[in-house]
């Protein structure tokens, strides 16, 4: 197993242009890949979680090409995909498992999608028992209510209210949301329970507006309805925004010691992480809004809090490791949904920082962390194949300790150069 050895550091400083969006970059491609017409969708992300959705898109025989400013330009189906025979790997992509799910029911052709060994133990029952309802044949290969699946043809009626639990995961009604137009009837969708990670769909109502797929929704977020002459229209051309889950680590180094600017987003994002800002602003940290970018500093030393993280469950991640360098105790309360991540992330968290001296406590939903009167030195820590575990807990070297980071590739999920902008600010 390959490790990334981050040597002690006092501070944080300096200016980091922020890569695309991962959650924006594939809804995007997929939206393009429906839409009439070419979309060049620029800034958008290379990264593995993204190649798993080109290499979908590869396979259902879309065509798309980079260009010579690594922008893409896709060429849409208008609603018909050209393969409705494929066998579809997916890796661990959440944002490329669920909505391909929802998107091959409709389209009427045979599919078998399969994923990693976590994939298949991510749970998708619900999106499934939705999609049934309304006619779409969908078999479990192996564990019911878990991946991998068989799509077969069917006859789509959508003559009554489709219904969707709202606290497991919101990509299952992302998945509905972006499939919708391809019913070509009038559809109503209806929330079961409380909707977690409400920005998140307010993302894909927002890019469906710019593909002409515009929802109306009252005002509790229950209820969504669709007009079935809805259909994908081309807006030629389309801009990624930085992704605010991983600007959430610069902003939390500024916030520990000196003072980072992260490019590439701003106050006018689309993006609900962003009140990740807030929160580290009531914790002691400096927030400096600017056109084009946001500057984060220390202001103080930062101090526990309790917060409710339903809003930004991946950035909520980052939230625990400052918990480690606030005075006094931090909880994060709603994060039920940790569960069923990349890893069950309540876990590993509490592992993880109890190696480092931390006192904590976890329930079904939340985490409760005590930080250590001095952090553990050269502690090991384990990644889970997750992304964020391996990126959240590199900000621990800015305690003035030895950390290292196993499997540290796992960062090409989302920001293979991690670490070389990481490198680039802590001193």
């Amino acid at each position: 197993m390959e490790q990334k050895k981050l040597n002690a550091a006092s501070s944080a400083n300096g200016k980091i242009y922020l890569p695309g969006s991962k959650s924006i970059t594939n809804r995007l491609l997929l939206m393009s890949a429906l839409s009439d017409g070419e979309t060049l969708i620029q800034n958008y992300l290379d990264s593995d979680d993204t190649q798993q959705m080109l290499n979908a898109l590869k396979i259902l025989k879309i065509k798309f090409d980079v260009t010579e400013k690594k922008d893409i330009l896709v060429k849409g189906c208008n609603h018909n995909l050209p393969n409705r025979n494929a066998k579809l790997s997916l890796g661990n992509a959440g944002t490329v498992f669920r909505p391909l799910t929802a998107v091959l029911s409709i389209m009427g052709g045979e599919y078998y999608l399969k994923g990693t060994n976590r994939m298949h133990e991510r749970p998708i029952k619900d999106l499934v028992d939705s999609l049934t309802e309304i006619g779409a044949i969908i078999d479990y290969i192996e564990n019911p209510g878990y991946p991998p699946l068989k799509i077969s043809p069917s006859n789509i009626i959508c003559n009554k209210i489709i219904k969707i639990k709202g606290n497991i995961s919101s990509q299952y009604l992302t998945a509905l949301l972006i499939a919708g137009p391809l019913c070509n009837q009038d559809i109503k969708i209806q929330i079961i329970g409380d909707l977690i990670s409400k920005p998140y769909i307010d993302i894909t109502l927002r890019l469906l507006a710019q593909f002409g797929i515009k929802y109306k929704k009252n005002n509790e977020w229950t209820n969504f309805t669709l007009n079935s002459s809805s259909r994908y229209k081309s807006p030629k051309k389309i801009k990624v925004e930085g992704d605010a889950s991983s600007a959430s680590y610069f902003f939390a180094a500024g916030a520990i010691g000196g003072s980072v600017e992260v490019a590439n987003i701003n106050k006018s994002s689309i993006q609900g992480d962003l009140e990740f800002l807030k929160i580290i602003k009531k914790m002691g940290a400096n927030v400096e809004y600017l056109s084009s970018s946001i500057k984060v500093s220390k202001k103080r030393q930062i101090v526990g809090i309790t917060i409710d993280c339903k809003n930004i469950p991946d950035a909520a991640m980052t939230l625990a490791i400052l918990a480690l360098f606030a005075k006094g105790t931090t909880t994060l309360k709603s994060i039920g949904s940790w569960r069923v991540k990349e890893t069950d992330r309540i876990a590993a968290m509490e592992t993880e920082l109890t190696k480092l001296g931390a006192s904590v406590s976890t329930t079904k939903s939340s985490i409760t962390i005590k930080p250590p009167k001095v952090i553990n030195n050269n502690i090991s820590i384990d990644t889970y194949d997750d992304h964020r575990m391996a990126m959240c807990f590199s900000l621990v070297c800015l305690a003035d300790k030895n950390i290292v980071i196993n499997d540290p590739e796992c960062t090409n999920k989302t920001y293979p150069n991690f670490f070389k902008d990481f490198g680039g600010i802590i001193d």
